[in-house]
Order: C-alpha cells, then sequence, then structure tokens
C-alpha cells in the first residue's frame, strides 16, 4: 500500500548544535535503512521550508507508522498521511 507523507521538523531552538548534527547523521542513515528496505521509495523537498513531502510504501498503516516512528527525528515532526489507491486508468 502507497502513501504520501507529509512532515515539517522543528527541533528545538534550545538544542545543541552538536545534538543537532547527531540527529540529522542518525536520521540520515535511518532514512538510507528505510530505503533500501523498500519503504521510503522518493523523497521531494519543499521549497523555502524545512517541509518534506514523501512516497512511502508499507504492508498497511501499522507498519507505516512503525517506519515513521522509527526516525530519529520524529518526536519534533508534524507528520501527515494520506493512503493512495491506484488510479483506474493506471490499473
Amino acid at each position: 500500500m502507497e502513501f504520501l507523507v507529509r512532515f515539517d521538523t522543528a527541533l528545538p531552538e534550545t538544542m545543541t548544535d552538536e545534538r543537532r548534527a547527531e540527529l540529522k547523521s542518525a536520521e540520515r542513515a535511518r532514512a538510507m535503512e528505510l530505503r533500501e528496505a523498500g519503504v521510503l521509495k522518493r523523497l521531494w523537498r519543499v521549497p523555502g521550508r524545512r517541509a518534506v513531502v514523501g512516497l512511502w510504501e508499507a504492508p498497511d498503516a501499522t507498519a507505516l507508522h512503525d517506519a515513521l516512528t522509527s526516525l530519529p527525528q520524529f518526536p519534533w515532526m508534524d507528520v501527515t498521511v494520506e493512503a493512495l489507491a491506484t488510479h483506474p486508468q493506471e490499473a
């Protein structure tokens, strides 16, 4: 099942630069693992914002939730998810 996932990440201003760098590195590593597993299909940045739009694939919403919550920056993300269905012209 495919999902369109949008998220904005807002790390606390009080967070140290060192911690931000650690989270960014860990986030990149986890995203690569999810990509290799076929869960994370594509990512796009939203110009001018810290927002991301992604195409994800998981057997169901629970599996997607598990993948998203495994991201190191998840506690600071505002996430919206839309389940996608195949269009009749694509079938």
